[in-house]
Formats: C-alpha cells, structure tokens, sequence
C-alpha cells in the first residue's frame, strides 16, 4: 500500500483540513485489503512524518500544522479500534509504561507505538506528556514494569530524559527495567538513544514493537553512554 504518491495525496488533505478527503483515502485503502496495522505503519506514520519535518522546517503554517495533527489524532483513533487486542500476541506478559513529551504531535507520535505495542500482547500504561520525572520514577518503582517508553521528538525534551535515566542508573532503582525510547528527535541525530544510556531505540512504531518483542533482554553498557560524562568529571574535580 505504501507509495509516495498516496502519501502525498494523504498529506494534502490533512493540511487542508479537508475530513470527507482523508476519511475517504483511508476507507479506500481499508476497502483495498489494508489492516488497522498496516494503515498505520504505511500511511499514518510517514504521513506523519512529513508534517512533523515540514513544520520544524518552517514550511508548514501553524493553521495547517494543527488541521493536520488534528484531523490525523482522529483517524488514528478510528482506525485502532480495530486492532486485535487479544493479550495474547508475542508481548503477553510483559508490560510497558509509557510517556511523552509535552506537545500534542508528541503524543500522536506516542498513540501509534502504544496501539501497536497493545495489539501486540504487551499491556501497556501510557501516560502522555507533561509528567515530572519524580511522578514518572515512583510509578515505575510502584508497577515495576518490564520496560520504561519514552517517547519524544523535541530537544528540547532530552535533558529530562537524561535526567530520569541518569536517576534510575545512580539510585538502582527499578534494576531490570529496560528503558527504550523513540520519536524524531532520536531519528534525526544517529547515536544520540545510545548516547544517553538506553538500552534500546527505534525509528518508527512497527519496530519498535519488534525490537521490544525480540530484543527483550538487551541492556546498555556503561560504555556505550557519553552525554554527560564530561559534566560529572569537571563536578568531581
């Protein structure tokens, strides 16, 4: 289903506003063979893609940006209800909580990895974003999940994430977490997820829910971090 042209045609629709226009692509699609999933991963998410890269290239204005971010929040959620939810896919019996950076396109970003996680067997807690990182650290001392998801796609968002990985390594807390993190932010600077301590990362929704499902076991190693590290030295000379 995947073309750059449907994507195109996506795209001009959304930011146009027009809700009959994109309603009716989808249903094309859907009438065409295309799953819930597949929906999602090959024309939500590049369509997504490109508003999010065009708007902080300065091309989008902020009037098409939010038509678009919030006709497409829309689909989104109609399309998901259509996702198996079994509980009994390759996730079962794991379980991830997830959260976001502050911006609504952040936690578009977020809903499609989260739908597909859930789809998937995992369950899954999502937070959205705003959420301080002292909320975020006793709530997983408190659930214990098997993975810790941040979700982000600003630079903005990255000292509080340092932050709270920094904080979880340094006190033990929670010491078989794993911590992933995905969104535009880590796709547009290759090794910065590695970088910061996490243990695994991904550039788009459908594998991240591989990597999670088949790289459950994967950790960091104290070597691979580098952000930050010059900071501690200079504080303890």
């Amino acid at each position: 289903m995947r073309s750059d042209s449907l994507i195109e045609q996506f795209f001009a629709a959304l930011i146009a506003g027009d809700r009959p226009a994109s309603r009716q692509i989808v249903h094309a699609q859907a009438a065409d063979g295309a799953d819930a999933q597949t929906l999602i991963t090959d024309l939500f998410w590049p369509t997504y893609d490109m508003v999010e890269r065009l708007h902080r290239a300065d091309k989008l204005s902020r009037l098409s940006y939010q038509l678009a971010t919030r006709l497409l929040r829309v689909l989104v959620d109609q399309v998901a209800a259509a996702l198996p939810l079994t509980g009994n896919g390759p996730g079962a019996g794991r379980t991830i909580f997830a959260f976001c950076g502050p911006a609504d396109a952040d936690e578009l970003g977020a809903q499609m990895a989260v739908d597909l996680l859930e789809a998937s067997g995992f369950r899954v807690q999502f937070a959205g974003g705003g959420i301080a990182n002292d909320e975020i650290l006793a709530q997983a001392h408190e659930e214990r999940p098997t993975t810790l998801l941040a979700f982000c796609s600003a630079p903005s968002d990255l000292p509080g994430i340092r932050a709270l990985i920094d904080t979880l390594r340094e006190i033990g807390a929670c010491p078989n977490v794993q911590i992933a993190v995905g969104g535009g932010v880590f796709n547009r600077a290759e090794g910065l997820a590695e970088e910061i301590g996490a243990d695994l990362w991904a550039e788009d929704p459908l594998e991240l829910v591989e990597m999670l499902v088949h790289e459950s076991d994967r950790r960091a190693e104290p070597e691979q971090r580098t952000v930050g590290r010059k900071r501690k030295t200079r504080a303890a000379a």
